[in-house]
């Protein structure tokens, strides 16, 4: 399997910080989500609809975080 150019083309991936780092599954969406943003495309959409759709995923995983520790999600 070839590894994506918006995931490689940083002199460490996202996954390979976020597995030697130990982070946490939301902490490792959002960097996953913010590193891509700009550097994915997206079949039907144009770059900057593709680099948006990323941040406001970073953004889900942000919200889903703050809800947690506010006490409006039960986990």
């Amino acid at each position: 399997m070839t590894d994506p150019d918006h995931y490689t083309r940083y002199k460490i991936e996202p996954a390979t910080f976020i597995m030697r780092n130990g982070l946490s599954y939301w902490k490792g969406n959002i960097i996953k989500y913010v590193m891509r943003a700009g550097h994915k495309t997206v079949q039907g959409k144009t770059e900057k609809e593709a680099e948006i759709d990323d941040l406001k995923k970073a953004i889900r995983y942000l919200t889903m975080r703050i809800n947690q520790l506010n006490g409006e999600i039960d986990l």
